[in-house]
């Protein structure tokens, strides 16, 4: 049987981290960037930043957006890590300074990932809080777009961040709810989602044409909600 125990449950500093790269956020590229894609509202409450001056041994993720994952009971353990997302120019922006989002094209991260997490970091699930907060429903989601669009909508969501990445000892925590709506936007998220759905007996795949973020800034909060029958 799989292992149900996390190997690492927190990145030593990571509150500091945090907190440093939030202070970077108002006024900076991030924010430009965050509030391209329509989340400009719940950006504090997910203490998103920007890596400005890069603290030591963080050089590579100078320029990035900073998302912590956010520990529900919050004090000196309040943020379990965070991740890094590229945010450049020439990876997110056309040719007239248009941001690719906004203009329903894919952005351009060639020879590089657009997300980098700290060494030795395992992959964990983004949002925690939604798991604690009362509610019949649960999203389930790629990516931190993608939950905090969801969440912006009114629908408590989680994120894993790549297909491929789901842990054993997740799966407890999606017990219990009346409905668990496994989003999926393309064919690896499909598999990744009908796999999920073997382990919950209250998981719906919806599949839906593009990811949620998309949707939002194209159609609008209640146009997600409308995918769940909200």
């Amino acid at each position: 049987m799989p292992s149900l125990t996390p190997k690492n449950t927190h990145v030593p500093e990571s509150v500091k981290v945090a907190k440093r790269y939030h202070q970077s956020y108002r006024g900076s590229p991030a924010e430009e960037y965050v509030a391209a894609r329509g989340l400009g509202k719940v950006a504090d409450r997910y203490g998103l930043g920007y890596v400005d001056s890069a603290l030591p041994g963080h050089e590579r993720y100078a320029g990035n957006l900073a998302i912590p994952y956010l520990r529900p009971a919050g004090g000196e353990d309040g943020v379990a890590t965070v991740r890094f997302r590229c945010i450049a120019d020439k990876c997110v922006k056309a040719a007239d300074g248009s941001y690719l989002v906004q203009i329903g094209e894919k952005e351009h991260h060639q020879g590089h990932g657009k997300y980098m997490s700290l060494p030795g970091d395992p992959p964990r699930l983004f949002n925690t809080s939604a798991l604690i907060n009362p509610s019949p429903i649960l999203v389930v989601v790629e990516g931190e777009f993608d939950t905090q669009s969801w969440d912006l909508a009114g629908v408590p969501a989680v994120g894993a961040p790549g297909t491929g990445t789901w842990r054993d000892y997740w799966t407890p925590a999606l017990l219990g709810y009346e409905a668990i709506y496994l989003i999926a936007e393309d064919e690896p998220g499909l598999v990744f989602m009908e796999n999920l759905a073997a382990k919950i007996p209250s998981g719906k795949v919806i599949r839906i044409p593009q990811d949620s973020n998309a949707i939002l800034l194209s159609e609008g909060p209640g146009a997600l909600r409308k995918r769940v029958g909200l």
